[in-house]
């Protein structure tokens, strides 16, 4: 299964908001990015991406699992982006933000660190766990 990281202002959409939206979860619409979309594509039910606060905060906070697959977006007049369905997971035990990651050699490829622009992006196994061991949850 493959792994990914979601971005959120969190006065948009915050990860406490993601937890309150329950096991149902919600849509992850407004991505109006091709390669971003070409992601959201390729996600399949159960697989797991972490939740980073961008802008406010710059960190990663929680990890979310995917529940419904792509499909279009109501919200795009011309059809040609959609969306998934996300439910929260949990929280990382401590927060890691973008300058740690920045700093961390395991994470130079990382899309965070070398395209940080990108709202929806892979992450690779070494990647997810150098992240895990960031926030405290071991290796």
């Amino acid at each position: 299964m493959a792994r990914w990281l979601v971005k959120s202002e969190p006065s948009v959409w915050s990860f406490d908001a993601q937890v309150a939206a329950g096991a149902k979860g919600t849509a992850w619409d407004g991505v109006r990015n091709h390669s971003a979309k070409l992601n959201l594509m390729a996600m399949k039910r159960g697989e797991e991406a972490f939740f980073y606060h961008s802008n406010e905060g710059k960190e990663i906070v929680g990890i979310v699992k995917v529940v419904k697959t792509f499909y279009p977006d109501p919200g795009d007049p011309k059809g040609v982006f959609g969306m998934v369905d996300f439910a929260a997971v949990r929280r990382l035990a401590k927060p890691v933000g973008l300058a740690l990651a920045k700093a961390t050699p395991a994470l130079a490829k990382m899309a965070l660190v070398a395209n940080s622009r990108l709202s929806v992006q892979p992450v690779t196994d070494e990647e997810w766990t150098t992240v895990l061991a960031l926030a405290g949850e071991g290796r």
